[in-house]
């Protein structure tokens, strides 16, 4: 019985480290994804900027 216990115990342990780094990795991705969204859409707005500028000269 205790050793049932002790695999069970372990095992959801090992399911709450597992579940916890996924959450983790999800978070870090997701930050990173968003910068690079920022970038991109600074990138863009600079060119429309510039053909705007050209259209009205």
């Amino acid at each position: 019985m205790n050793s049932s216990i002790m695999l069970v115990s372990a095992v959801l342990a090992s399911l709450a480290v597992g579940v916890l780094v996924a959450y983790g990795v999800c978070i870090a991705m997701f930050s990173a994804f968003q910068m690079h969204v920022r970038q991109v859409a600074g990138s863009a707005a600079r060119q429309v900027a510039a053909t705007v500028q050209v259209a009205k000269n």
